[in-house]
């Protein structure tokens, strides 16, 4: 989680707040492939959307049973080609779409968050949503995020298996949040820390930066408590979750962040940990986000036919 104006809401969340467990990165059989048929897959484009990496269509390792509860069990997806951003989504990208009339105001309520490559952070779960569809794009749902984070094996990270820290991703170590950065601004909050201008840390898996760590991202879907609960709607060919991202889900409260922040532990910073909080972001948290596209959408963004 990230840090908060207020401390209202800190009940209702209060056995996320207090995960201080790092769970071990094993290796694992992949669970077996369900029985489908698979759609055709569309090739990458010769020339992908600036600032885009290419997910190749096929099946991935979601979820794991050696973690938090709401990870299990694990199974294995099949989703169609798409893309997904290098980097997450600025301060001045979201601020720019603002000022053309496309974007609802939104800023982040601490200072030291506003530079101008810092990830935009602080606005809803629907902020986000609408930004991506203003730059023809989308949120990516939560499967989407998790192929790009960890490939089609099922690696704890986007580099592998080896143990996160701060060369890896800005994240809470033994020097403090932000890998030891204090914020600037009130001495008092000094020790809350911040985000990191991006790119922060280098590209790993299909050339994506800071997809773990830096600040948590929203992605499309609905928050179920486990997949087993989610049943077919986070199963088979491109899942979306529960009531399939719909902007309102009388299934579900919350919508799902990924990849843990500068605010925590590593033990949050992996390609699996999934963290509920309501769209509405209140109280306001320091979320951000970043957009995906579809395979069509890409094709638009690029000018191209191939």
């Amino acid at each position: 989680m990230n840090f908060r104006r207020t401390s209202s809401a800190q009940p209702a969340i209060i056995y996320l707040l207090v995960q201080s467990i790092t769970w071990p990165a094993t290796a694992h059989a992949a669970p077996p492939r369900p029985v489908l048929a698979e759609p055709t897959a569309q090739a990458c484009l010769d020339h992908p959307p600036a600032d885009m990496a290419c997910i190749p269509a096929g099946w991935f390792v979601r979820g794991r049973d050696d973690g938090p509860a709401n990870e299990k069990p694990s199974g294995q997806a099949w989703l169609q080609t798409y893309y997904m951003d290098l980097l997450e989504v600025t301060f001045a990208q979201y601020q720019s779409c603002v000022r053309k009339g496309k974007c609802q105001p939104a800023k982040p309520i601490y200072s030291d968050f506003n530079r101008a490559k810092q990830p935009m952070v602080a606005m809803t779960w629907f902020d986000a949503r609408d930004y991506c569809k203003a730059v023809g794009k989308q949120l990516p749902t939560e499967a989407q995020w998790e192929k790009a984070a960890r490939g089609a094996d099922g690696d704890l990270y986007p580099w592998g298996n080896e143990p996160v820290d701060c060369s890896r991703a800005v994240i809470q170590d033994g020097r403090g949040r932000s890998c030891g950065v204090a914020k600037n601004g009130l001495a008092r909050l000094a020790d809350v820390g911040r985000t990191f201008e991006v790119p922060s840390r280098p590209a790993y898996r299909y050339g994506i930066h800071d997809l773990v760590g830096n600040a948590w991202e929203w992605v499309a879907d609905w928050f179920s408590a486990d997949y087993a609960k989610c049943g077919e709607a986070c199963q088979g060919i491109d899942p979306k979750g529960l009531c399939a991202g719909a902007d309102r889900c009388a299934k579900s409260k919350e919508k799902v962040l990924r990849g843990g922040s500068w605010y925590w532990d590593a033990s949050y910073a992996t390609g699996t940990y999934r963290r509920p909080y309501v769209p509405e972001n209140k109280p306001t948290s320091h979320f951000g986000f970043r957009c995906a596209a579809t395979w069509a959408q890409a094709q638009q963004l690029s000018g191209t036919t191939r």
